[in-house]
């Protein structure tokens, strides 16, 4: 069995604001330690299960946080920005299953540093079906026919993923108390429940069915501000929603929908507020 993994930072145990998840902040070299203790749990569990390859993507920020030094040293990892599909990126239908560790909550919902790729958006439709970054990236595992099995990260994650996945495994590291405190685990008790969740994820693998995207999907992603709506509406093929700061892209399927997305989200990121 391949395994694929995505791993996260937001919903790491423990990590609860940006001084945690910023590379130029004070707290950060300590929450990638800890990020790689967490995914190394899993990765530990699934080669003990029986998987025969694990491809882990780091997929916040900058995508190179993962201590690959201290990885289990059977692990494949792929690192590094400007990936084409970004946290999804090495997925396809040579996967068995997928596991997203450390995910958060989507943008305007409540949850630990909850949020949808940046900061300036407020929503993100898959046709009528509001999605966050976890969402879209279970849409292109289930584009490949790739169930995702187990999503870790906090309450609010779960809660996401169990809404959108049927019979997905949930492990749940801290509970939310705002967008900025959490009850969490320790990193050890966090990495018990992981072995122990990622057991149960790849037992019940067949009882996950993939999220199939539909097909020719409509992505219409909701700007905070109007400045980034007209950034996102210069790309090519999309449209400004007249009196909305919502922006509208008709793609031929999910995988262009996805990279539409990481445009448009790239281009509201150059809008200023002076």
């Amino acid at each position: 069995m391949n395994l694929y993994m995505s791993v996260d930072m937001e919903g790491i145990t423990g990590l609860v604001d940006h001084t945690q998840v910023d590379s130029s902040k004070h707290n950060y070299e300590r929450s990638r330690a800890i990020m790689t203790g967490e995914a190394n749990a899993v990765i530990q569990a699934a080669f003990d299960y029986g998987c025969s390859e694990v491809l882990v993507n780091d997929s916040h920020s900058q995508m190179n946080n993962l201590l690959i030094e201290n990885l289990h040293p059977d692990t494949t990892l792929i690192s590094g920005g400007a990936k084409p599909y970004s946290m999804v990126e090495g997925l396809d239908e040579t996967c068995s299953a997928a596991i997203f560790v450390g995910y958060h909550a989507r943008a305007s919902m409540k949850g630990v540093m909850s949020h949808s790729m940046i900061f300036g958006v407020r929503h993100m439709y898959i046709n009528d079906v509001v999605v966050g970054e976890l969402g879209f990236n279970a849409y292109v595992a289930g584009y490949y026919g790739v169930p995702v099995i187990m999503v870790a990260g906090d309450d609010q994650a779960a809660l996401e993923a169990e809404s959108l996945i049927p019979n997905v495994t949930t492990a749940v590291v801290k509970e939310t108390i705002s967008r900025s405190v959490a009850k969490s685990l320790t990193p050890a008790k966090s990495a018990e429940l992981l072995r122990e969740k990622t057991v149960v994820a790849l037992q019940n693998k067949e009882h996950v069915k993939p999220l199939v995207p539909p097909d020719h999907p409509t992505l219409r992603i909701e700007f905070a501000n109007y400045g980034q709506a007209e950034w996102a509406s210069l790309m090519p093929g999309t449209v400004l929603e007249e009196g909305t700061t919502i922006v509208r892209y008709e793609a031929k399927d999910i995988l262009e929908a996805y990279r539409a997305m990481l445009v448009m989200t790239e281009l509201a990121m150059r809008t200023t507020f002076c």
